[in-house]
């Protein structure tokens, strides 16, 4: 798939706010600092769609970019930002999890991870909640270029070798960097099968 245009379309903190549009949406998320808003720039070609900053934690929003005129993007907020009150997490996993369980449009979200740590309890929790859901996802190894393929390979393989101590069959996967562009295609051919399915 090739992208053309991406552009900002809103931001609330309410699903029933969202586009009302009937159109596919793929939304992002993962813990706060693991790479989404730069992996949303990546895969759109836009350098500054999506905002990146060096402090955890800055999305609190649903934010909606809509890419060729036919299919959006949603960038959600990150969870497990320790540093938040606990009203302010209490707030997030609402509108975090309103949207997810509400969202009719939403066809997949992709649950980003750092490629570099071993799994961590808070994603493996959140991942086995989608399943219990029904909520179809994608596991997107995040930031492949800050360690050597050798590494890279061991360290996902272990990550995947965990989940499958709780899954009988794994999502999709996808291994990205957003400095060389790696997983762009592949995620991006992922997104235009799925755009061929009925809503």
């Amino acid at each position: 798939m090739i992208v053309n245009t991406a552009r900002f379309v809103v931001s609330n903190t309410d699903v029933t706010k969202c586009p009302d549009d009937r159109r596919h949406e793929y939304a992002f998320i993962g813990r706060s600092n693991v790479g989404k808003s730069t992996l949303i720039n990546m895969l759109t070609g836009k350098k500054n769609l999506a905002m990146t900053s060096a402090t955890p934690g800055k999305t609190m929003l649903i934010n909606h970019f809509l890419v060729d005129d036919s299919w959006y993007i949603v960038d959600l907020p990150g969870y497990g930002y320790a540093q938040r009150s606990k009203a302010d997490r209490a707030r997030l996993e609402k509108i975090i999890k309103s949207y997810i369980l509400n969202r009719e449009q939403m066809t997949n979200l992709f649950v980003l991870v750092d490629s570099r740590h071993k799994p961590q309890k808070i994603d493996l929790e959140f991942m086995a909640w989608l399943g219990e859901n029904g909520v179809p996802f994608s596991l997107v190894f995040t930031k492949m270029d800050k360690q050597s393929p050798t590494a890279g390979a061991k360290q996902t393989a272990a990550y995947l070798e965990t989940m499958l101590e709780q899954w009988e069959e794994l999502p999709p996967v996808f291994r990205t960097s957003a400095a060389d562009g790696r997983g762009r295609g592949e995620i991006l051919d992922y997104i235009e099968q799925l755009n061929r399915l009925p809503l």
